[in-house]
């Protein structure tokens, strides 16, 4: 099976410093972290955090994994958006994603709008990155677009 990576170079302590995450195996960009920026409530300049990149992380993987669940069920994907919210709080042991809310909205062709949630909600069960954050509340708000 494939191994993906990414890295970060990071310099100084965590309220003072900063770093630079890299997407190494598709040498598609580098971008700059830093904690405050991470913990304050609106972005700051052109970083990006680990909640956003795991937001793109589900977002991708529910969308293909939907994609797939629909074709296998006869139902004809036209189009899809994804977003996925993931809030960072705190809860007993610290600093944590306390809750993921991931929203799809489609145009499909041969189901309704309860088969499509239906479907939506095995592939939400069933990606792979959605597994991986077993430990988080994941909220699914799927439906159809007229």
């Amino acid at each position: 099976m494939p191994v993906r990576s990414a890295s970060t170079e990071w310099e100084g302590g965590l309220q003072d410093g900063k770093g630079r995450t890299s997407l190494d195996s598709s040498g598609l960009g580098t971008f700059d972290v830093s904690f405050p920026s991470r913990t304050a409530d609106a972005p700051q300049g052109s970083n990006t955090d680990p909640e956003e990149l795991i937001g793109a992380a589900l977002a991708t993987c529910f969308s293909q994994n939907l994609a797939g669940t629909l074709g296998r069920n006869d139902v004809t994907l036209t189009t899809l958006h994804t977003s996925a919210q993931v809030r960072l709080g705190k809860n007993d042991s610290g600093l944590a994603i306390t809750e993921i809310e991931l929203t799809a909205r489609a145009t499909v062709e041969g189901a309704d709008e309860e088969r499509f949630r239906e479907l939506a909600a095995e592939a939400e069960r069933t990606c792979p990155v959605s597994k991986a954050l077993s430990g988080t509340t994941i909220t699914l708000d799927a439906s159809l677009e007229s």
